[in-house]
């Protein structure tokens, strides 16, 4: 389970509201109203969002932000990170033992043939980890065809 703060809630609702407005420049007034928030508080989160690179502020009397990149470039795990950066919350790491996982032990201590399948991304275990969907029907029809060989099936 993944528990978010409500600024971090907050933050995803005012990313929505950018998500909502396509390309337009939304000042933080506008998103307050929208997100109805107060406009402090969207304020402190524009700032925290763009310092992580998800919005971008744009200066002068039209100003106001608006999306740093496509929306579906955007996880809701990229806004989780930044919120937690901004209220200096480390990134939960757990204790892991010296070895990436079991099939490590059983390769290197036994003779049992092992395959590893993981998540995508540049950081396993991390809050931007992803599986493709795809991927994972790739790898079911591949363990379906090992079992047919193994029990003899045509």
């Amino acid at each position: 389970m993944l528990r978010v703060s409500k600024l971090t809630d907050y933050a995803t609702v005012v990313m929505t509201c950018l998500v909502a407005s396509g390309d337009e420049v939304q000042s933080a007034q506008c998103l307050a109203e929208r997100a109805h928030l107060e406009v402090p508080t969207v304020s402190k989160l524009l700032k925290q969002l763009a310092q992580a690179g998800l919005v971008v502020s744009m200066r002068g009397i039209n100003g106001g932000y608006r999306l740093a990149r496509a929306p579906e470039r955007i996880s809701i795990a990229a806004i989780v990170t930044a919120m937690r950066a901004a209220l200096g919350v480390p990134d939960a790491a757990p204790a892991v033992a010296p070895f990436a996982c079991d099939a490590f032990m059983f390769s290197e201590h036994g003779s049992t043939p092992v395959v590893v399948c993981g998540p995508g991304g540049h950081n396993p275990h991390a809050p931007d980890e992803y599986v493709v969907v795809e991927d994972l029907h790739t790898l079911t029809e591949g363990y379906v065809r090992l079992a047919l060989d193994w029990c003899g099936a045509p």
